[in-house]
């Protein structure tokens, strides 16, 4: 189920009057079954994968916290599933039963599940390219496994949990009906934010009262997320399939615009879901991280990491990057770390090469900046550039170069759906480069490109401005700006949208 559908819509028409009529474990119940709801709309398959997922981190959680307690605790304790680890799992595993071996196995178990599922054939035919270039022929097999739709997100939020509780960060929660709820809460299950247990599970205490202001907030959130989906996105992403699909039939103006069009389409399609489910969550009574701050403004790579995607980037900071070492070890070790964590993220997005590069990239646009930043500055100070002309060109830089490796993320999709990625990427960048047809003239479907230039001049206005003037915190204040803000918003997609409900990009990672 897509939030850009009508089953969509007549779902959380359903959903909310239940929801705030109930209490208590009700109330955590109707969350859970409509979140598994809404997940098995597009296979019910894979409601069994999400729940081994929450059982087995639930169980590692509680097994780590048991490790922690001191005997007398450990006696006190009633709970059944702690009865259960001490029955059988504990005398079991006596000579390992170390909160190491509980973690290392829960980390096993969840990598194994979302290796198996989203990277297998990818290695297997990956090592057979590999070996054939040597002269060998191996007779390797591949599965035909379909992708679980947010395997990615649930994992990664799953895994943190166990993560935090071996840290001492958070306590186990004892509840598994209220772990089960915050794992699969429908919101942000399939492509974001990933919020961590400690951010949601005790906001999960109590029961959320219905709140006009909240519902103000929420919806104008949502709006402000389907103008971005429906209407900015969904409208550019014909232009940029053409492009992508066949780049050798299009000048070098066409190719450029095809790849502009594709950062906003992505950053709209993205940051829409995320704007939608934070509307969402608020509504519930629950505050999400933000996931998105005007990242093309970033006046460095640094910067960027701290405005795309941020709960993921704060997730590969906080449980790979740091842990490796981060910048405490000298600078080859810091630049060894950035370039792990990002080739990681960027295999995280997708079994592909093409991703792994994207991140590469990105890996090396970091230490670049790094290396670069001290001579930039000098070089300001000895031509007395202005402070705003250099956060311009800063700025001017790093999306350039965000572009450069946007080619390969999106050319990525195409090595997915089994399509030569690197050769893609390869044309279109060749293509821009040659100049050839380099003038409007030459670009076919002048009018997408209109409609897509003022598309984003307004996104480009809107974010500019609410920077300034927090339009969703006015609008929620006074009736007045919300007379105005909801019309428009509405009005916007309805001229604007395509409504076809076309899936998230972020669905297929």
């Amino acid at each position: 189920m897509v939030f850009n559908s009508i089953p969509f819509l007549v779902f959380i028409a359903a959903f909310f009057p239940v929801y705030f009529f109930t209490r208590g474990r009700a109330r955590l119940w109707v969350c859970l079954l409509a979140s598994y709801f809404f997940y098995g709309w597009w296979d019910w398959r894979f409601l069994a994968l999400i729940g081994f997922s929450t059982v087995l981190d639930w169980w590692f959680g509680m097994w780590i916290a048991y490790l922690d307690m001191p005997e007398a605790k450990r006696a006190e304790q009633t709970h059944f599933a702690v009865r259960l680890l001490e029955r059988f799992i504990i005398p079991a595993a006596q000579a390992k039963a170390s909160r190491k071996t509980a973690l290392i196995a829960s980390m096993a178990l969840n990598l194994g599940v979302l290796g198996f599922f989203k990277y297998f054939n990818f290695f297997v035919e990956s090592f057979a390219t590999l070996v054939t270039a040597v002269g060998l022929h191996p007779s390797l097999t591949t599965l035909h496994i379909i992708l679980p739709v947010g395997i990615s997100f649930y994992t990664f939020q799953s895994m943190s949990y166990t993560i935090d509780v071996y840290r001492r960060q958070i306590p186990w929660e004892p509840s598994l009906l209220k772990f089960a709820a915050y794992i699969a809460l429908f919101p942000q299950l399939v492509a974001g934010p990933i919020v961590r247990a400690a951010d949601l599970l005790p906001q999960m205490d109590g029961d959320k009262k219905f709140s006009w202001s909240r519902l103000h907030s929420g919806l104008g959130r949502i709006l402000w997320g389907f103008f971005k989906k429906v209407a900015v996105a969904d409208s550019l992403a014909p232009f940029v399939d053409q492009v992508f699909a066949a780049p050798e039939t299009f000048g070098s103006m066409h190719l450029l615009i095809g790849v502009v069009f594709y950062s906003f389409q992505i950053y709209c399609d993205f940051s829409g879901y995320s704007d939608i489910a934070i509307g969402l969550a608020r509504i519930m009574g629950f505050d999400f991280p933000e996931n998105f701050r005007t990242p093309y403004f970033s006046r460095s790579f640094s910067e960027f990491w701290t405005r795309w995607h941020i709960s993921l980037s704060s997730w590969l900071r906080d449980y790979l990057y740091i842990p490796l070492g981060g910048n405490r070890h000298g600078l080859f070790m810091t630049y060894r770390n950035n370039m792990l964590t990002m080739l990681l993220g960027g295999l995280w997005h997708g079994a592909n090469w093409a991703f792994v590069f994207w991140g590469f990239l990105h890996g090396l646009f970091l230490i670049a900046q790094r290396l670069l930043s001290p001579v930039w500055r000098h070089f300001q100070r000895l031509i007395r550039l202005p402070a705003f002309a250099g956060d311009a060109l800063a700025m001017a830089a790093v999306y350039l170069l965000t572009l450069i490796a946007w080619v390969f993320f999106r050319s990525g999709s195409i090595g997915l759906a089994g399509g030569d990625s690197f050769g893609t990427a390869g044309k279109i960048l060749s293509g821009i480069m040659g100049g050839e047809g380099f003038h409007f003239s030459a670009v076919i479907n002048k009018f997408q490109v209109l409609k897509g230039a003022i598309l984003i001049g307004i996104l480009l206005a809107t974010e500019i401005s609410n920077v300034q003037f927090q339009w969703n915190a006015l609008q929620t204040r006074h009736a007045g700006w919300r007379l105005v803000f909801f019309p428009v918003l509405l009005w916007l997609i309805a001229f604007f949208g395509t409504f076809s409900a076309n899936a998230f990009i972020y669905f297929q990672f």
